[in-house]
């Protein structure tokens, strides 16, 4: 009986592990596509990949999951780059990747 009880406590830590990363990849994924939306840029294969994990100490001292996501986009449909991005628990700390185009600002000389 006591063993039961150990693979069911088990076994719902494993599902609550899974549980949190899938969680996880599917945030990337919208973070991911809504970048490439803003940018302009087309986002390829429609998934993430995770391809680094390791704990961290939250601000109240808990350990959380820092998960590293990789993903793919293209600029003109005809090139191919590779993204990265970084979450702690849900929030984003690090991405490289597509960015939005900067405002261009045009200059005219005053009197003139």
């Amino acid at each position: 009986m006591p063993t039961l009880i150990v693979l069911m406590i088990v076994a719902a830590a494993g599902f609550a592990f899974w549980n949190a990363g899938r969680a996880a990849a599917e945030r990337a994924g919208r973070l991911g596509r809504d970048a490439c939306r803003a940018a302009g840029a087309q986002w390829l294969d429609d998934s993430v990949h995770v391809i680094g994990m390791r704990p961290y100490r939250r601000e109240s001292g808990w350990l959380g999951w820092e998960r590293t996501f990789r993903f793919e986009y293209s600029l003109d449909g005809q090139d191919r780059h590779g993204g990265r991005m970084v979450l702690r628990s849900d929030r984003l700390v690090s991405f490289s990747g597509p960015a939005a185009p900067a405002p261009v600002v045009e200059f005219r000389p005053r009197g003139g």
